[in-house]
């Protein structure tokens, strides 16, 4: 045993010993470097690549290695874009770092193409988002990961508006118009505020049906998702989570809060669900007609009932653990109400500027009210209203600029420029839907004529005053209302394959509305602040009863 002990430790202490562990050593190093060095030339292989691609398509010249990183505020960097485009094209490209390329584009035929094949998002856009609402699976960064729950939800919003005359019901417009009542007990209304409330109040009884607008909570989950909505971009900005800032745990704390208003809300609309399922499985008598409201012992109501049991069945009745879902309802509600709020609020600023299109558009509402068999208003037949909504949407988009990205491939456009794999990809909606060579030497105009035409001659727009003398009678039908989705140019609520699910949905609602609001009364501004040049940024109204 003790010459074995001995024979081994000769062993180790031998010099061949020490040479095999010292070979070993070395090999795994020189494996590590060759493994180093071959990713760091992968990375600048990719970067030449990158640059290669980039320098076939034109723009100002980067004298920094760190490429444009001073582009200003919002309106400079827009301005910026508007001189660039002049200068470089339809389409030109910036550098926002060394391997950050952005490329804007404004033809709009280029644009068309370019939103059909590019789906996705940059990562880092979806960072502000998952901090205030979670996980996502409608607002992924990658198409992809995103496709099916937007194809389920499009097809569910469509599938509401066949066979109904109103996708607002009508008990929803009546609690936005006590909304207004009492609101114009201060003697006006902030269009902001009132467009923001007149918004949430149709997204939220579209998700969660008639139970919403007996929500004691809607008017500070309101308040809180647009405060949360708000700061999120700030604690996103850093580029390490930063646990050590006090605010930031309050920041989460109603982030928290937040949650759980909207799990509490999901909570009571699954109870109405489940009740009112148990109630038509007795009666077979059609009970589904009759909507959420009347399974919690409210009268009966023609509302919108899909989002119930969609969202419910995909909570799957783990509420607390699955917290995908409920961020899509959040983001929903978010995206949603920034969207129709800026709509409604455009609208409201056109009528109030142009009193005349005010009048004609009344004159429209009782005309085909008087003329439709219904009780309710048919808003396919108001083609002034409509064609009003399209052409605030088109003076004032929801964002802009519109981002696109295409994460995988390389995008080749129409003309056979190709765009590298992770360029961002901007359209300046403001500019587009404001360029002349589009829309005409009227585009910076508010004029909804350009979105009606003669009936037979689609291509006809009619743009003189003496159309607006007819336009307000659409019984005869003599006129048609243009689609403005045929138009590449017309992109308030995006195009392509990330174009906006609930864009018919929002455009029929939002109609309804206003149908229903200038029937009962007249917008105006507030007189003192008739003459203020500020009250045209956000200005404060009055809504006048009609005498009937």
């Amino acid at each position: 045993m003790n010459s074995i002990l001995k024979s081994v430790n000769g062993f180790i202490s031998s010099e061949s010993a020490r040479e095999y562990a010292k070979k070993e050593f070395n090999a795994i190093l020189w494996i590590a470097l060759i493994t180093i060095t071959a990713l760091l030339l992968d990375k600048v292989f990719t970067l030449f690549r990158l640059w290669s691609k980039a320098s076939k398509i034109p723009g100002p010249p980067c004298n920094s290695f760190f490429g444009h990183g001073n582009l200003g505020s919002r309106e400079n960097f827009i301005d910026l874009l508007s001189e660039s485009h002049d200068k470089y094209g339809s389409v030109f490209k910036l550098w926002l770092g060394p391997t950050q390329l952005l490329v804007s584009m404004k033809d709009p035929t280029l644009i068309k193409d370019m939103l059909s094949k590019a789906g996705d998002k940059l990562p880092c856009i979806g960072k502000a988002f998952r901090l205030a609402f979670g996980r996502s699976s409608l607002f992924f960064c990658s198409y992809d990961q995103a496709q099916k729950g937007r194809e389920s939800l499009a097809l569910e919003l469509d599938d509401k508006m066949l066979g109904r005359a109103n996708v607002i019901p009508k008990n929803v417009v009546d609690c936005i118009m006590e909304g207004v009542d009492a609101s114009m007990s201060t003697g006006s209304v902030d269009c902001k505020l009132i467009s923001q409330h007149m918004a949430f109040t149709i997204l939220g009884t579209t998700l969660f049906g008639d139970t919403f607008l007996a929500w004691s909570k809607a008017t500070f989950y309101e308040e809180l998702l647009m405060m949360i909505a708000k700061d999120a971009s700030f604690w996103a900005s850093y580029r390490f989570t930063p646990f050590w800032k006090r605010g930031f745990w309050r920041y989460q704390s109603l982030c928290t809060e937040l949650k759980c208003l909207t799990l509490d809300i999901v909570q009571q609309c699954g109870k109405n669900y489940k009740l009112f399922c148990h109630m038509d499985q007795n009666s077979h008598i059609g009970t589904a007609k009759v909507g959420i409201k009347a399974a919690s012992g409210a009268p009966p109501s023609s509302g919108v009932e899909m989002q119930d049991n969609f969202f419910y069945q995909e909570l799957g009745g783990d509420l607390i653990a699955r917290e995908e879902p409920c961020g899509n309802i959040m983001g929903l509600m978010f995206h949603g109400c920034i969207a129709t709020t800026s709509l409604i609020g455009s609208i409201l600023e056109r009528l109030v500027a142009d009193a005349e299109i005010q009048d004609k558009i009344y004159s429209e509402i009782m005309k085909v009210k008087k003329g439709s068999v219904r009780e309710d208003q048919d808003v396919e037949e108001m083609l002034l209203l409509l064609a009003t909504i399209y052409e605030s949407a088109r003076l004032l988009p929801a964002g802009p600029l519109l981002q696109r990205c295409s994460l995988k491939d390389d995008l080749i456009l129409k003309n056979g420029m190709l765009i590298p794999a992770g360029a961002l990809l901007v359209v300046p909606a403001q500019l587009l839907q404001m360029d002349g060579s589009s829309w005409g030497s009227d585009a910076s105009k508010f004029n909804p004529y350009r979105f009606l035409s003669k009936a037979g001659k689609g291509s006809d727009l009619v743009q003189d005053t003496s159309f607006t003398e007819e336009a307000a009678d659409p019984i005869p039908c003599s006129f048609v209302l243009n689609d403005p989705n045929d138009d590449a140019a017309f992109l308030p609520f995006g195009s392509g394959m990330r174009t906006c699910v609930g864009q018919k949905f929002v455009i029929r609602g939002v109609a309804t509305l206003f149908a229903s609001l200038l029937e009962r009364y007249e917008v105006r501004l507030r007189p003192q602040l008739g003459n203020d040049p500020k009250s045209t940024t956000n200005p404060e109204m009055v809504f006048v009863k009609r005498s009937r």
